[in-house]
């Protein structure tokens, strides 16, 4: 599936940089209006502020995929999320941005700069099941819900794989609307990412985490993206205090894997990028990467170990190495799936 193209800025307006406010105004930082992006927003405001010893207000703006009630997958996913964000930060409408790392397409812009990405959190997926019940806990026929493919093949393959039947239903919402299937009995559970529901407060509601060997999360799952106009050196500079570089290796071997197999987020593809360490010497890592069709029939999952990516392009080698082993092992044929 080809990019989105971002739309460019006019020649000298990205950024804003002529008359740049004076160093103790206010940052303005673009977030979605939907209660984890502001959550996630906030967390990431203090943070800048302490770097930079300036105050940051958050500036809230609707997205296409905020505002579209088609599942995901229909609307081409990749991109539905960021491109508002993108077009205000081209704009100088506002300092920079932050976005779930999962919702960001694979493909840079020049005009703009991924500053930081900071500290992963949880990258697992939970389940949030009625009476409290485990993934392997679910009744026969369970109703389960989840917007995502890339849940549904491995939800699937594993039920098949254990003796267990269950139903896939594709839901869209906010985490609220989505616990609230199960509340209500219209959905014995639903699958929602860790992190999400940790930055909401809101872990009490998980009755199972499920492990990586159960579902792989999507790339970039559990960590956010921080990205500004290139040409503001000095804000770039700042906001890379709070980059964690582990985490941009990781993210960035998950993503170039998903880049490769020319999928977009909402393709069935799981990744995982983790670190294996000797005591306390990190020694190498780690990928894994999964493809199925949605109803669990067929996965490609393979992995791959290397030394710690140390650059970009080594990062970048160890996704493609994973993607070209995928692909030769029949994984382009199952992401027929996907939005055109």
């Amino acid at each position: 599936m080809s990019e989105p193209r971002e739309p460019r800025a006019p020649q000298g307006q990205a950024g804003a940089p002529q008359g740049r406010p004076d160093e103790k105004a206010a940052l303005r930082l673009g977030t979605r209006r939907s209660k984890l992006a502001m959550a996630q927003s906030g967390l990431v405001a203090q943070a800048v502020s302490q770097v930079t010893g300036r105050p940051v207000e958050l500036v809230e703006i609707t997205t296409y995929g905020d505002t579209s009630r088609e599942h995901l997958a229909q609307i081409g996913g990749t991109g539905v999320f960021v491109t508002a964000l993108r077009e205000a930060l081209l704009l100088g409408e506002i300092d920079f941005a932050v976005h779930s790392l999962k919702d960001l397409p694979t493909g840079q812009p020049d005009e703009l700069a991924l500053a930081a990405v900071p500290l992963r959190e949880d990258p697992r997926d939970v389940l949030v099941a009625r009476d409290g019940l485990r993934f392997e806990e679910l009744p026969d026929g369970a109703r389960v819900g989840t917007g995502s493919p890339r849940r549904m093949a491995q939800l699937n393959a594993y039920a098949r794989n254990h003796g267990m039947t269950i139903e896939t239903v594709p839901i869209r919402g906010n985490v609220d609307t989505r616990i609230g299937y199960v509340g209500s009995g219209e959905l014995d559970a639903v699958v929602l990412a860790a992190a999400g529901l940790g930055r909401l407060g809101r872990t009490e509601d998980v009755t199972d985490f499920l492990s990586v060997d159960i579902v792989l999360p999507a790339p970039g799952q559990g960590a956010l993206a921080i990205e500004c106009a290139a040409d503001n050196a000095d804000l770039v500079a700042a906001l890379g205090e709070l980059d964690d570089p582990f985490t941009r290796a990781a993210v960035t071997a998950e993503r170039s894997l998903l880049a490769a197999l020319e999928a977009g987020c909402s393709a069935p593809v799981g990744a995982l990028a983790d670190l294996l360490a000797d005591g306390q010497i990190v020694k190498e890592m780690r990928l894994r990467g999964v493809v199925g069709t949605t109803d669990g029939t067929t996965l490609v999952q393979l992995s791959t170990t290397g030394p710690v990516p140390e650059t970009h392009d080594q990062a970048m080698a160890l996704g493609r190495e994973l993607a070209a082993e995928m692909l030769a092992k029949g994984a382009a044929g199952l992401m027929g799936e996907r939005a055109h």
